[in-house]
């Protein structure tokens, strides 16, 4: 159980297929829930009440596109900055990873210091390390870093753990599960 009355920022790292996604899409859902005055179906859930909630959500290509993946993210972000206001929330799933690992980390690094300066909390998702470990080496004292849990054998075992980001998803899991299972 994480505490994070006090945190302004969560950044949630680890690895691929450990629930990370899944977490954000039901933090996000118990926050409507909890605000529309709904239960929230969970063991125990508290949060603030925010001015608006947001997504910024990884899609799919398709052919309605009129623009690469990467501008759509950033005409996306634009459309949500118009909207924001103190006190809002955010949730990023895997945000301005459409371009290279550098960019999009300083990409990523610019936009959330700018939310939380705003007083904006921000919930991100992401496997960009760059961005992971640079935001955790700030020591921010309101921003709380968690992993997704592998066990040494490479099960998930689909629990969030504080931890600072690892520069690894574990992408050889997969490999051997496919090519060597």
């Amino acid at each position: 159980m994480h505490e994070t009355d006090d945190k302004n920022l969560l950044i949630i790292t680890g690895a691929n297929q450990g629930g990370k996604s899944t977490f954000l899409r039901s933090l996000g859902l118990a926050h409507v829930m909890m605000q529309s005055g709904m239960f929230v179906v969970a063991e125990r859930f508290a949060a603030n009440i925010c001015e608006a909630l947001f997504t910024h959500f990884r899609r799919e290509e398709d052919a309605a596109m009129k623009s690469g993946k990467f501008d759509e993210e950033l005409v996306r972000m634009s459309g949500i900055a118009d909207e924001l206001r103190p006190d809002a929330m955010i949730l990023f799933n895997e945000s301005f990873a459409a371009t290279n690992e550098r960019e999009g980390s300083e990409i990523a690094r610019q936009i959330v210091n700018a939310l939380i300066e705003k007083k904006i909390k921000v919930f991100f998702v992401t496997h960009q390390y760059e961005f992971a470990h640079g935001m955790h080496e700030k020591n921010l004292g309101s921003a709380l870093f968690l992993r997704a849990e592998r066990r040494p054998d490479g099960e998930r075992t689909f629990k969030l753990v504080e931890g600072k980001p690892l520069a690894t998803v574990y992408g050889e899991d997969f490999y051997k599960e496919i090519f060597e299972g």
